[in-house]
C-alpha cells in the first residue's frame, strides 16, 4: 500500500495551495542555500491547472534556480490539448521569468516511441551527470483508477529498472517515468485535489495487495494532499 508520511486536507483548494506553496518555498530555499539546481516533475491533467496558476504569483519562489521536467506524456504533437507539456506552458511555464534550457520535455516528434523513450531517459542522465538519478521534488496526479503518471496496472512493475519508459493504450501511446524512478525523488507529492478522489484514497491507503499504481508509492518523504 502507498506509504504517505504526511497527510495534508483541507476543505477549500486555495488553502491545500498554499499549503503547498509553503512546503515548496522551504523545499526550495535549502537547495539554494548549498548552491544547487532544484529539479522539479511536473503532472498533466485537470488537477494542478489552480495550483500552476498560484504558483506563478509566488513571489518568494526563485524560479531562475528551477529545472523543469514532465513525469509523463501522451504521443502527439507538442500543441495538442492532450499533450501534458502543452498545458504545463499554457497555465505555468510560459508565464514564469525562465530561459528555455530549465525546461526539460519529453520529445514525440521523431514517430518512434521507444527512440524518444531513450532520448529523454539519457536527458536525464546527463542532467545528473554520474551521480544516482534522484528528483528534488515529484509532483504526481492521481486518476480515478489509482493511476500515476502513465503507470496502469498493465505496465506498472517494481522489476523494471529502467527510468523512462512507454506504454501503447487504445487512446495514447506514453511515455513515463518508472515507479523505481518515481520513488527514488527526495520527496513526492500526491496531489488530489477533488473531493471525487476521496474514494480511491480511501482505497490506496488501504491496499495492500498492490492493486492500484499509486499503491507502490513507497517513499519515506511522499506527502498527500487532498480537499475532503
Amino acid at each position: 500500500m502507498a506509504k504517505f508520511s504526511k497527510i495534508i486536507t483541507e476543505k477549500d483548494e486555495n488553502l491545500l495551495i498554499n499549503k503547498f506553496i509553503g512546503k515548496f518555498e522551504a523545499q526550495l530555499a535549502k537547495k539554494v542555500k548549498l548552491s544547487k539546481r532544484f529539479s522539479f516533475v511536473l503532472t498533466g491533467g485537470k488537477s494542478p491547472k489552480k495550483l500552476y496558476k498560484k504558483l506563478v504569483k509566488a513571489k518568494k519562489i526563485q524560479w531562475s534556480k528551477v529545472d523543469f521536467f514532465i513525469g509523463d506524456e501522451r504521443y502527439v504533437q507538442e500543441n495538442s490539448k492532450n499533450s501534458n507539456i502543452n498545458l504545463c506552458r499554457k497555465y505555468f511555464l510560459n508565464k514564469l521569468k525562465i530561459s528555455p534550457k530549465q525546461i526539460f520535455k519529453i520529445k514525440t516528434e521523431n514517430s518512434s516511441l521507444k527512440k524518444d523513450t531513450l532520448n529523454y531517459e539519457k536527458k536525464i542522465k546527463k542532467y545528473f551527470f554520474k551521480k544516482k538519478v534522484s528528483f528534488d521534488l515529484m509532483l504526481l496526479g492521481l486518476g480515478k483508477d489509482g493511476h500515476i503518471a502513465s503507470l496502469f496496472k498493465k505496465n506498472i512493475s517494481l522489476k523494471n529498472n529502467k527510468i523512462v519508459d512507454f506504454v501503447k493504450k487504445k487512446d495514447f501511446s506514453r511515455i513515463t517515468l518508472t515507479i523505481n524512478c518515481i520513488n527514488k525523488s527526495q520527496f513526492i507529492y500526491l496531489w488530489a485535489p477533488g473531493r471525487e478522489k476521496t474514494i480511491i484514497i480511501k482505497k490506496i491507503i488501504k491496499d495492500k495487495s498492490l492493486k492500484y499504481p499509486a499503491s507502490y508509492i513507497r517513499r519515506r518523504n511522499t506527502v498527500l494532499f487532498h480537499c475532503y
